[in-house]
Order: C-alpha cells, then structure tokens, then sequence
C-alpha cells in the first residue's frame, strides 16, 4: 500500500467521520423546517403514534429498532411528509425511506441516560 493509499483511506474516514458528526444536525434543520420541532419534537410525535417502543431504543444503550418509510408516513402529515421531501429535494417514498434510515442514528447520537440532550 502507497503512502497515497493510506492518506486517501485517511480522507475517506475523516470524511465519513465528519458526516456522521453532521447527521443530528441536518435531520433537525429538516424536520424543524417541516414543522417537526426538530429530533423531539419527532421523537415525541413517534411516541405518540405507537412507536414508542422504536423511540425507546434509540434513546438507550442498547440496539437502535428500524422503523419504516411507511411507519413514518402513517405518523406524519401529508404536508409534513411533503416538506420533508422538498428539503431534500428527493420524491416522497425516496425521501421517507432516507428519513426512516437516518433518523433512529441521529436521534441515538444526540441522546444519553433515555433523554434527548438538544
């Protein structure tokens, strides 16, 4: 392996690092743009809507639980769920099944001892 190798592979991790980093915040502009209130504000409506059990596991220790582009359609409005899919400039299903990807990690970084620290 060549000393550029190594400092491509370097870049690649750092930059998949800083996305990583990045993820809470984007998925909070965008639901907070959608009317949301952002993580806990979505958390909260989750919760509400029988995912509470989902929410729960991105909020502990243990294993984030999926939830599903068609889950989050059911709990969110359809001009929520269109607005989502503005902000991301994405076709509703592609953008719900990016949000139903995401979210469970975003809110599981930002969260420690069952609370959303934002």
């Amino acid at each position: 392996m060549t000393f550029f190798d190594k400092a491509g592979g370097a870049l690649k991790d750092a930059l998949a690092q800083a996305e990583a980093d990045a993820l809470p915040a984007v998925v909070t502009a965008i639901l907070a743009k959608a009317g949301l209130g952002g993580l806990q504000g979505i958390a909260e409506k989750l919760r509400k809507d029988r995912f509470d059990e989902q929410v729960k596991s991105w909020l502990s220790n243990g294993s984030n639980r999926p939830i599903t582009a068609d889950q989050l359609r059911t709990a969110l409005s359809n001009e929520q769920v269109q607005q989502i899919a503005r902000q991301l400039g994405l076709p509703v299903d592609a953008a719900l099944k990016l949000l139903a990807q995401k979210l469970p990690t975003a809110v599981d970084q930002v969260s420690s001892n069952g609370k959303l620290n934002v």
